[in-house]
């Protein structure tokens, strides 16, 4: 049987962290900042961790 590949979607916005969480982009924090107030575009370029119940998901994606 073939080794199982990786899928390079989900390895481009998701990275592992070493304690085993899965860490990801904000969205909405690209453009049309114009309408956007100060605090919601300071908070929308800092990561955040995936979801608990979608984490063993990315992983496998991630890390096969």
């Amino acid at each position: 049987m073939p080794k199982m590949k990786s899928h390079r979607g989900a390895c481009k916005r998701f990275k592992a962290t070493a304690s085993g969480k899965v860490k990801r982009e904000r969205m909405n924090g690209s453009h049309n900042l114009e309408h956007k107030n100060r605090k919601r575009t300071r908070r929308l370029h800092q990561s955040t961790l995936v979801d608990s119940t979608r984490e063993n998901q990315i992983k496998r994606m991630i890390l096969a």
